[in-house]
């Protein structure tokens, strides 16, 4: 009776605060439960046509190429890297970025980016090269776990530069700054705006003069937003469309997104909760289903 009381007075707050939102039923558009594997998919990633995850902190340093239509590993890719916390992947089309930059406490003063290139679908492992940077804004590492407005786990590269948007556990927001990719010494994040979404945010992914981030709240409320490029890689000036996706305890704990000609990928890692565990899904919404 108390599990049902609980799973009522959550679903309750979860309803009252969608309606802000559009709502948008992901769980119709699943198409599969992730292997083993990448049940701690921490993000999604086209290079080439072809669609790339990875697992966060705590396994093994490693991309995996994915079938678009079923989730399937199709390819395993080792690096030298270590995976501290590997929390976002992106690429120019000629190297990747992987993003080891979790950040829950807000206490790392190690934040890096391995930039490592990719030829005839390999890793040239033997080329990596470490991207590193700081906050100039952040001058208090006591630990404050999920409460920190410096963790991260979202970047695109656009323009020459690497974007990334934090993950804000105290002020709902995320906060857009950009790195040189070319710069291998400690550099600052330069800020360029910041974004009162309501939940904070977990990937981003760049496509058509649109940016389209995904993220969660502590209720476990799931949403979407999609902003347009008003400027070169500015993109806050204007409100975004903003989806409800469903509850973590539903869909999971939804982590990545990915996008091409075809629509919208998404994946989410295993959720647990004293409630419910829920399964590391895949998804995929078919551009038409999607009005933007």
């Amino acid at each position: 009776m108390r599990k049902f009381f609980l799973l009522f007075i959550l679903c309750f707050s979860i309803i009252s605060n969608a309606q802000q939102a559009e709502i948008f039923k992901l769980k119709k558009f699943r198409v599969a439960v992730l292997n083993d594997s990448i049940q701690e998919t921490s993000g999604l990633n086209f290079f080439d046509g072809k669609l790339y995850t990875f697992n966060d902190s705590g396994n093994p340093a490693e991309l995996y190429e994915i079938d678009k239509t079923s989730g399937k590993i199709l390819n395993t890719l080792k690096t030298n890297a270590e995976n501290k916390d590997w929390e976002a992947l992106a690429n120019d089309r000629e190297n990747f970025y992987i993003g080891d930059l979790g950040n829950n406490a807000g206490t790392r003063r190690d934040l890096k980016i391995y930039k490592i290139p990719f030829q005839n679908n390999q890793l040239v492992n033997d080329s990596l090269k470490t991207i590193s940077f700081f906050y100039p804004e952040q001058n208090d590492f006591i630990p404050k776990n999920i409460s920190t407005d410096f963790d991260l786990e979202s970047m695109i590269y656009l323009n020459g530069k690497i974007h990334i948007f934090t993950k804000e556990w105290a002020s709902k927001s995320t906060t857009h700054y950009t790195l040189d990719p070319n710069n291998f010494a400690n550099q600052a994040a330069h800020k360029v705006e910041t974004y009162k979404t309501g939940f904070v945010v977990t990937d981003s992914y760049y496509y058509e003069k649109k940016l389209y981030i995904v993220g969660y709240t502590k209720k476990t409320e799931v949403f979407l937003d999609i902003f347009n490029e008003t400027e070169s890689g500015i993109f806050f000036k204007e409100t975004p469309k903003h989806f409800y996706l469903g509850s973590a305890l539903t869909i999971g704990q939804i982590e990545g997104i990915a996008v091409d000609e075809k629509g919208i990928y998404i994946s989410g890692e295993k959720f647990y909760s004293p409630i419910k565990k829920t399964k590391p899904f895949f998804y995929f919404i078919p551009k038409d289903k999607l009005r933007l």
